[in-house]
C-alpha cells in the first residue's frame, strides 16, 4: 500500500490478509521485517498493515520529526479507513501514543509493546552526552560503537550484550544504515519530552504489554502510562524482553487478537469507509515541525 501524504512523501505499508484492520508501528533499527511473524499469525483473521516508518525509510531523507511520522500513520488509517487496533513497538509505541492523541477517532485501541517515553531524565543523559556520543560514532564511520553506546547506556543492555549487538550492527550493512537513524529516532523521542499528562486524555482501551526479562526502566515507563491512561491493561510476557514478536510471535499475536476481539466488530466494520477523512489534532509543535 503506498498512499500520498500532505508533504508530498508517499506513506507505504506491507497489506496482508482480511477483517478488523491491525496497524503496526515496527521498532527502531527496523523497517517491519521483523514483525513478519506476528502478521502471518493474524492475517487469516484481521488486515495487518505493517508501517514502513518513515524514519527507517532509505529512499526517504535522513531527518525526520516525529509530528511527520505521525502524518504518515494518519494517512494509512485514513486510507484503510474505520477504527482500527493500532500496535507499537518501543518507539514505533511512542509514535503510537502520539498517533492516538493527534486522531482519536481513528482506533478502536492499541497494544503499545515497551515505549521508551520519557518519564523523568531524558533518555540520551541530562545534556545529551549519550547521543553526542552515538553521533561522533557515527561521524567516525563507525555505526556499530554508535549501537553498542546506544544498547548499553540508554537501552540498558548488559556490556557484553551491547557488544554484541554493535558487532551485529558492524557486521550488517542494513544494520549500518539503519543505525544512524535510530540515534535520531531516540533523540526524537527526547524533544517530545514527559508527555504524560497529554497521554492522560487518550480514552481508548490500551494494552500496556513488557517482558519480565526486558531492562528494568522499560517496566518503570509502563507502570507510569498505566497511572495516567484511563483503560489500561498490563500484561507480562513471563520469559521474554524486549524481543517477544521474534522470540513468542503467537504470544504476542494472540495478545493483539484479544483486544481486536473486545473492541471491533469480527468483520471489521462499524466505522467510515476507506477514504473518510481521519479528523484529526496537531502534534506538539505543529504537524511536520
Amino acid at each position: 500500500m503506498e498512499v500520498p501524504t500532505s508533504d508530498g512523501t508517499q506513506a507505504r505499508a506491507i497489506d496482508e490478509g482480511a477483517g478488523p484492520v491491525v496497524l503496526v508501528l515496527h521498532p527502531g533499527l527496523d523497517d517491519g521485517d521483523s514483525w513478519a511473524p506476528v502478521a502471518r499469525r493474524l492475517a487469516p483473521r484481521h488486515r495487518v498493515l505493517r508501517l514502513r516508518r518513515r524514519r527507517y525509510r532509505l529512499d526517504l531523507p535522513a531527518g525526520c520529526t516525529i509530528a511527520q511520522e505521525v502524518e504518515h500513520v494518519l494517512a494509512v488509517a485514513e486510507a484503510a479507513g474505520g477504527p482500527m487496533v493500532l500496535v507499537g513497538h518501543s518507539s514505533g509505541a511512542v509514535v503510537a501514543l502520539e498517533a492516538l492523541l493527534a486522531a482519536p477517532s481513528a482506533f478502536a485501541g492499541a497494544v503499545l509493546y515497551e515505549p521508551p517515553a520519557v518519564i523523568g531524565a531524558p533518555l540520551g543523559g541530562p545534556h545529551g552526552e549519550v547521543h553526542a556520543r552515538c553521533r561522533a560514532a557515527v561521524a567516525a564511520g563507525r555505526p556499530g560503537r554508535a549501537m553498542r553506546i546506544f544498547t548499553r547506556d540508554t537501552v540498558g543492555l548488559p556490556g557484553w550484550a551491547a557488544l554484541l549487538a554493535g558487532a551485529y550492527v558492524s557486521l550488517s550493512p542494513r544494520m549500518r544504515a539503519l543505525a544512524p537513524r535510530q540515534v535520531e529516532d531516540n533523540a526524537a523521542i527526547d524533544d517530545l519530552g514527559v508527555r504524560l499528562a497529554a497521554y492522560a486524555g487518550i480514552g481508548v482501551p490500551v494494552v500496556l504489554l513488557g517482558g519480565d526479562r526486558s531492562p528494568a526502566h522499560l517496566g518503570e515507563r509502563l507502570d507510569a502510562l498505566a497511572e495516567v491512561l484511563p483503560d489500561a491493561e498490563r500484561v507480562v510476557l513471563t520469559g521474554q524482553g524486549h524481543s517477544a514478536h521474534a522470540q513468542a510471535p503467537d504470544r504476542v499475536a494472540a495478545v493483539i487478537e484479544a483486544l481486536t476481539a473486545r473492541v471491533l466488530p469480527s468483520d471489521g466494520t462499524g466505522g467510515p469507509a476507506a477514504g473518510t477523512p481521519v479528523p484529526r489534532e496537531d502534534p506538539p509543535g505543529g504537524r511536520g515541525s
